[in-house]
Order: structure tokens, then sequence, then C-alpha cells
């Protein structure tokens, strides 16, 4: 089953995020990602998100997911996001109704 990464964040540091960028896109080709949404203005309808930055990754499944975060590239790189960056993300799947 599919799964999404899923990350809302405001960016504090625009120089040190576009390092991120340039790091991170060939990592999530490399492990099967397919880019869904990069909105920089995404349009908040309820609750109060930490930023209006709003990026969706699909990959084939959960194990993909996790396995491109926790990659070595990946990982040289998102410590970047982080220090850039405040928000959150998530991997869910597209329908998970259990536990």
């Amino acid at each position: 089953m599919a799964a999404y990464f899923i990350a809302q964040y405001v960016v504090n540091d625009g120089d040190l995020y576009r390092e991120y960028q340039g790091g991170a896109g060939a990592t999530i080709a490399a492990h099967g990602g397919e880019l869904v949404a990069f909105d920089v203005a995404a349009q908040t309808i309820e609750g109060t998100p930490p930023g209006p930055q709003t990026v969706i990754i699909k990959f084939e499944s959960t194990e993909a997911a996790e396995g491109w975060y926790n990659s070595e590239e990946y990982q040289a790189v998102v410590g970047k996001r982080l220090e850039a960056t405040d928000g959150f993300a998530v991997i869910s799947q597209p329908m998970n109704a259990g536990g």
C-alpha cells in the first residue's frame, strides 16, 4: 500500500533550506519517491499549523518511505531542513482505520 511523507513547516533560514533542497531532491527519486505537492503558501482551513509550507511525497509503501528517510543519502542533508525550519513531518497511509 502506498505511503506519503507529509511535512509542514515555516522556513526560518532560506539559504540553509536551499542547501537542503539541493541535496534532498535526488534522494527522493533514488528511493522511488514521487513529489506530489510542494506548496509554500498552503491555505489553512482548520487549526494552527507550524507554517504554510507543505510537502507531500508518495512512496510505494511505508517501508519504502522509511527506507528513504533513514537512508544514508537523506540523513546527510535532512539536518539542514531541521535546522532551517520549524514544523513537523509524518508518514501516512492513504487509508488506515486500524491501528
